[in-house]
Parts: C-alpha cells; sequence; structure tokens
C-alpha cells in the first residue's frame, strides 16, 4: 500500500530512517507465498515517548485464546467490513486492544505484506508515531492480558537478546523484555524494524536457548504448542477458553 508522504515534524531520526527504507526491510514471510484464501490482517509498529524514553507498544494475548495463547505481539488483528485496510485496521484494533485513540497516532509507512503459511494469514505492519500519547489499558480481557510500552533501550540491550529453539527445530530471534518472551513473527519483525531504525547493537547469536525454559524462567508458564513461524501473528477476536483472569502491567 501507497501513503501520502508522511509529516515527519518532530519524528525522532531513528523513525525517519525506518520510514525512508520501509519497503525495502529484509523481511520474511513475503508475499509471493500467499494463498488466494489468505486472510487480511495487520499489526501497528507504534513509536513513541514514553517515561522510560522513546518505546513501542506491545501486547500479550490471553491465555483464553483458542490459538496464540499468551503470546506478545504488536496489537493488530483481522480486517472488518468498513475498514481502510491496512491502516484502518491496525488503528481499530490498537484501540480496541490496548485503549489507544486513533486520533492521537500518525501514520508514517506501511511495510511489506508479509504471508505467514500455517494461520493462512496475510499481514500488514503499519507505522506510527504515538502523538498524544497516554497510560496503556487493557481492552478486551478475552484477547488481552497485558499492555507494555517497551523502552527501545530495554530491546537493543544485549543482555535481552537471543535466539531461542522450538521442539520443533525453529531456531530464532528473541527479546526478554516487560515480563514477556517476545519471540517467532513479532520478534522478526522487531529485529528487522531496529535494524532499519540502526539502533541495534551487537549481540551474541550463539546464545540458542530451548523456547520451554525461556518461558518458565521469565513468564512462569510454557506456551510451545503451535506452529512456530505463526507465533504472535495477529488473530480476530475468539471466545474465552479458560476462566483465568487477566492482567495489566504499565511501565511507569
Amino acid at each position: 500500500m501507497t501513503l501520502p508522504p508522511p509529516d515527519l515534524t518532530g519524528v525522532p531520526e531513528h523513525v525517519r530512517r525506518l520510514v525512508a527504507s520501509a519497503d525495502e526491510l529484509p523481511l520474511r514471510h513475503r508475499r509471493a507465498d500467499a494463498t488466494d484464501t489468505a486472510r487480511r490482517s495487520a499489526v501497528l509498529v507504534l513509536f513513541g515517548e514514553g517515561p522510560d524514553g522513546q518505546d513501542v507498544l506491545l501486547i500479550e494475548k490471553s491465555d483464553r485464546l483458542r490459538t496464540h495463547a499468551g503470546q506478545p505481539a504488536f496489537p493488530g488483528g483481522g480486517v472488518d467490513p468498513g475498514d481502510d485496510y491496512p491502516v484502518g485496521t491496525a488503528l481499530r484494533e490498537t484501540h480496541e486492544e490496548a485503549g489507544v485513540d486513533p486520533s492521537a497516532v500518525r501514520v508514517l509507512a506501511t511495510l511489506p505484506e508479509l504471508f505467514l503459511g500455517p494461520s493462512d494469514n496475510l499481514v500488514v505492519p503499519v507505522v506510527g508515531w504515538w502523538d498524544d500519547p497516554r497510560a496503556v489499558t487493557t481492552g478486551d480481557p478475552f484477547e488481552v492480558a497485558q499492555v507494555a510500552r517497551v523502552p527501545l533501550a530495554d530491546l537493543t540491550d544485549p543482555a535481552n537478546r537471543f535466539r531461542v529453539r522450538h521442539p520443533s527445530g525453529y531456531v530464532g530471534p528473541a527479546f526478554a523484555v516487560a515480563g514477556m518472551v517476545v519471540w517467532g513473527f513479532t520478534a522478526g519483525v522487531l529485529d528487522a524494524v531496529l535494524t532499519a531504525c540502526g539502533l541495534s547493537r551487537p549481540w551474541d547469536e550463539r546464545d540458542v536457548r530451548p523456547l520451554a525454559q525461556e518461558q518458565e524462567r521469565v513468564r512462569g508458564t510454557v506456551r510451545v504448542d503451535e506452529q512456530p513461524e505463526d507465533r504472535a501473528a495477529p488473530t480476530v477476536a475468539e471466545g474465552p477458553a479458560s476462566s483465568a483472569g487477566p492482567r495489566t502491567v504499565r511501565r511507569r
């Protein structure tokens, strides 16, 4: 999707670098492999100025979901009738999941469409700048357990970066931030975005850890039962699968 030239007034240099290279990011799951039946989805990569410096918004999906339960992700989900896809979808979902007012978000770019084969999802990441950041809240507790503004300094800290190995044999980048192990689709996008922003720091890519072990260490629970490349991909609203209560974590 081609957007009008963005207004970059007041936008930090690292976000400007990302916008300038948005069409060229070395992301996996390009659209070339998409099926005719692929469901359209969008996520919002929302940057802002938080109490702990520059940050990006992440959610943790509820354990009540039938798929992707308990997984970190960008806010987002499937297209609804009447959505101005993909921007309208990303903004609507972020409002529903994290309480972010769409009018406070300046949309800057869309990244290449990404196809997730196992779930038959075609996902467009939308890049935004949060002009009027407010406290984040969880929306529908059946969908979202936690909303966190994660400082970019935490994401780029080599101590928080490693790779995880899924029981299927999949190995990919991961981040231990905000009480979450971010991996799979979301970690892959974050890794490419941080590189494009010029923020990535050297980290030990030889450090490969079993996913279940890291989830137990960071979260106290283990969720490794799904297709690894679909992990933390956007999902549409689902009904509850358990009575576990939601939890909200706000960074101060």
